[in-house]
């Protein structure tokens, strides 16, 4: 059964990347919008600010006026990319040293109370309440229950739970390409765009004018 549902975890993983290629590629198919205005900065300057310094809470006001939720977005990310990297070892059935799975443990566990507080938040904020769609509570649980199983797999990589974290994979890379999740993809294209687009207007990073 586990050798089942480890294939059905890598053909689900090749579905959401097959799905997700073909989404961006669709994004060309609307034709490239002609720019008449003369650049007045630097392309490679905008893309570097857009996944550097523009990713700082200073340079998003958003974030600035929300830190709380911008520091659990940071753990909530970052216990999502280190549990999907233990998923790849637990499906290669590496041995990973003591000290990796400490560290493993310690952000899996720090990503799904993160992502729980940021589930809490939004289900108890009136504000955010009504600007939820049905979509933005299951991505969110569908990627609590996979960092959990993710968390207690550290403890104990028992048959059992062993099989319930590859269905919660499979679900999850399944559910990427129909949900919100699927940012977690665009968000580099996203941002490249951006800097592209901002850096040729010299908007980011900001030009200094001499007088």
């Amino acid at each position: 059964m586990l050798t089942i549902m480890k294939f059905g975890v890598i053909i689900a993983f090749l579905f959401s990347l097959v799905s997700l290629s073909f989404l961006v590629l669709k994004t060309f198919s609307y034709g490239k919008k002609k720019l008449y205005a003369e650049p007045r900065g630097d392309v490679k300057k905008g893309i570097v600010y857009a996944f550097g310094k523009g990713m700082m809470p200073w340079e998003k006001e958003s974030a600035r006026n929300h830190l709380p939720t911008y520091i659990g977005g940071i753990f909530y990310h970052t216990g999502i990319f280190l549990a999907l990297l233990y998923l790849l070892g637990a499906i290669q059935v590496i041995q990973l040293p003591a000290a990796v799975i400490l560290f493993f443990r310690v952000l899996c566990l720090a990503g799904f109370l993160s992502g729980l507080a940021l589930l809490v938040k939004r289900i108890f904020s009136p504000v955010l309440r009504a600007l939820s769609c049905p979509d933005d509570f299951a991505a969110n649980i569908i990627v609590d229950i996979f960092l959990i199983l993710s968390f207690l797999h550290t403890l104990r990589p028992a048959p059992d739970i062993t099989l319930f974290l590859f269905a919660s994979a499979a679900i999850m890379f399944l559910y990427i390409p129909l949900g919100k999740i699927r940012h977690c993809f665009f968000f580099f294209y996203v941002r490249v765009l951006f800097g592209i687009f901002y850096g040729r207007r010299g908007v980011f990073p900001h030009i200094s004018y001499k007088v």
